[in-house]
């Protein structure tokens, strides 16, 4: 029987993906793969593994509990937790024994305090954040930073590990990425050379594939692992390769006549005697309401559009004329984001759509929709 919400991934494409990306890296550099919001939506500790397989030496998450999801799926790489970490989401990174990044006094001060010392357990190593631009997280001055890293590098139980910054545009506007990257240059030449052997990085996807410059220790790469466009527009222009497939099937068929209605607000009504095909598959498995009267799906080869309102679990699609065979019937396989035959709706398209980005609709898949792994169409 058709699974009636399934995302497929190619975990294959994802060793692939990190091939190509650790192909531009300049100096040296390595590979950080960032598998976040359940390896945006692909599914964490899969996508960790495959990262790892294709070259990725280290990993990133945003928060502990990620950190300690993939600890216990037996990841041994480094795991460095970019976000922040409340007081009681600490013990959980500690326990991961992940990497962690600070910013202000106080947090650092919290950190000497549960840092284990003595019976020979590790320093818990620490990233200082400059904000050089992005406006977030970090202090935005270098002075009070390079002071915190003194203050890390002093304390018993903590090391001080890395030194990082985020960029802001990197996908579209490379003027405004080379101005932070002024900002962040200087700082992190002085905490190499107090600190031999600290690790500097910068760069996320869009950086990796614009500019050598900000390759440092390591990149974090995060939506190209997946096969996703940094850019938000053709994943193939980038040699990369899209890991994700979401399909449902038609669950139902039947004629509409000329004023007959689809969906919640009668937001699709008939103008002439056509078919109907129900989808088994809503927003509450992230096919967002926007999609209403405004997405394509694939079937049998070829798109027919979404009609009607996008409700919680059920979308609807025309399947053409009543005077001719339905487009596709009971049974068959549909396609929302992926290929089918020669026509393709990649996650861009749908971005586009909506005015969004790509990450936003693999991220938005939700808990419901089941996951299968293959390695080029062969399950593992």
């Amino acid at each position: 029987m058709p699974v009636r919400a399934l995302a497929r991934v190619n975990l294959a494409a994802i060793e692939r993906n990190v091939e190509r990306l650790r192909s531009e890296l300049t100096g040296g550099a390595t590979l950080c793969a960032v598998v976040k919001a359940n390896g945006y939506g692909h599914g964490a500790l899969p996508a960790a593994r495959a990262a790892i397989d294709g070259g990725a030496t280290r990993l990133a998450v945003a928060t502990a509990e990620e950190a300690a999801q993939l600890r216990a799926g037996q990841i041994e790489q480094p795991i460095l937790v970019m976000g922040a970490i409340s007081t009681d989401e600490l013990p959980a990174a500690l326990g991961a024994g992940a990497e962690v990044v600070a910013w202000s006094e106080e947090f650092v001060a919290t950190l000497a305090a549960a840092a284990p010392t003595g019976g020979g357990s590790p320093p818990l190593a620490v990233h200082v954040k400059l904000d050089s631009g992005m406006g977030r997280l970090g202090t935005r001055d270098a002075a009070p930073a390079l002071a915190l890293a003194d203050r890390i590098a002093a304390a018993d139980g903590l090391e001080l590990r890395g030194a990082m910054t985020h960029f802001a545009t990197a996908d579209d506007d490379p003027a405004y990425m080379a101005a932070q990257l002024s900002v962040f240059e200087p700082f992190a030449t002085e905490l190499r050379h107090k600190y031999p052997g600290i690790l500097v990085h910068a760069a996320n996807s869009a950086a990796v594939l614009r500019s050598a410059e900000t390759h440092f220790d390591f990149v974090r790469c995060g939506i190209a692992v997946y096969g996703l466009d940094p850019m938000n527009q053709d994943s193939a222009a980038r040699r990369l390769e899209p890991a994700l497939t979401l399909e449902s099937y038609i669950a139902a068929v039947k004629r509409a006549a000329p004023g007959q209605s689809a969906g919640y607000g009668r937001q699709y009504v008939a103008e002439r005697e056509t078919w109907i095909g129900t989808l088994p598959i809503g927003y509450g498995d992230g096919i967002r309401r926007a999609f209403t009267n405004n997405c394509d799906v694939l079937v049998r080869g070829r798109r027919v559009p979404l009609v009607g309102t996008v409700s919680m679990d059920n979308i609807t699609v025309e399947l053409g004329p009543a005077d001719a065979e339905p487009a596709a019937m009971v049974g068959d396989r549909a396609v929302i984001i992926g290929s089918d035959g020669a026509e393709l709706q990649s996650a861009e398209e749908l971005a586009r759509r909506i005015g969004t980005i790509n990450y936003e609709i693999v991220c938005g898949l939700s808990a419901r929709v089941a996951r299968a792994y293959e390695r080029d169409g062969e399950p593992v």
